[in-house]
């Protein structure tokens, strides 16, 4: 065996295709040319049954796959939204066997009626390997509000514990 072919490699490996799946993901929210096709993109990257949860101090908004994508589409797509995107700050990945966790800080920023905007928050992606390879499993998200704040890719704001 090779230094190249050993456990380290294949490591290596896990981490470059998850690492490729976040940009894809986080590629897929920006308004403007090729939006169609970069949302279309995220298909290849999640199960079918992902469970994709939106939360912010509310009643979470649970989607699947499509249910997710359609209203970023028109809203992306719609006019409404212009100069938008959202990128990865900070983030690390876990992987085990068959299963890994990406957790990281992303900011996005654009303009909504003509209004510019920013915003920063965490997202959670949960990873399965299949025989074609890593895809997301789910993916979860919180962003900055009163009281909940990101201090260098980790929250300030205190842990509190199941309502």
């Amino acid at each position: 065996m090779t230094s190249d072919e050993g456990p380290d490699r294949a490591v290596a490996d896990d981490r470059a295709a998850i690492a490729d799946i976040v940009r894809t993901f986080f590629g897929a929210f920006a308004s403007g040319a090729d939006c169609t096709a970069r949302l279309d993109a995220l298909r290849q990257v999640f199960l079918p049954e992902a469970v994709i949860v939106r939360t912010g101090g509310g009643v979470p908004v649970v989607s699947g796959v499509d249910g997710f994508i359609a209203p970023r589409r028109e809203l992306l797509s719609g006019g409404t939204l212009t100069d938008f995107r959202e990128w990865e700050l900070r983030g690390h990945t876990e992987i085990f066997g068959d299963v890994a966790h990406h957790f990281c800080s992303y900011a996005k920023a654009g303009v909504q009626n003509g209004a510019a905007f920013t915003g920063r928050g965490m997202k959670t992606l949960q990873f399965v390997r299949l025989p074609a390879g890593w895809r997301i499993s789910a993916v979860a998200w919180d962003d900055e509000r009163d009281g909940l704040a990101i201090d260098g890719g980790v929250q300030s704001a205190e842990v509190r514990g199941t309502r």
